[in-house]
């Protein structure tokens, strides 16, 4: 069952984890959007007008933070959903990304894709 209904876009620079990824959420039939660094996450946000968003944070070309503050100043994208999906598992990046109108933190280290995919599914609810 694929739900096209919904658009999960990953910004992710780890090409074997977003390999991962992408099979996960193919596998569960959500319709997927992948970008390789920030700028071109930001560029696929606009374009693409994604249901939530996995916004790794140390990226090349733009950090996760810089992508998430420009995806919430922007009216047309400040309503999407973005999850920061990390390793820096500090409390001061999980309050940074939540004062930039991050929903959610995800340290990647704790979680398994399929985890996450679930996580993602709750959210979409």
């Amino acid at each position: 069952m694929t739900d096209t209904n919904h658009k999960i876009l990953i910004v992710e620079d780890d090409a074997a984890l977003l390999e991962m990824y992408k099979i996960k959420f193919q596998e569960s039939g959500l319709n997927l959007v992948t970008a390789s660094d920030g700028l071109a996450g930001l560029e696929l946000v606009k374009k693409e007008k994604p249901t939530l968003i996995l916004l790794d944070i140390m990226m090349p070309k733009m950090d996760g933070f810089a992508v998430l503050s420009e995806i919430k100043k922007d009216p047309a994208t400040k309503s999407i959903t973005v999850l920061m999906l990390s390793n820096l598992g500090q409390q001061s990046d999980v309050e940074k990304g939540s004062q930039l109108g991050a929903a959610d933190y995800i340290v990647k280290a704790s979680m398994t894709p399929t985890q996450v995919v679930e996580k993602v599914k709750e959210f979409l609810k």
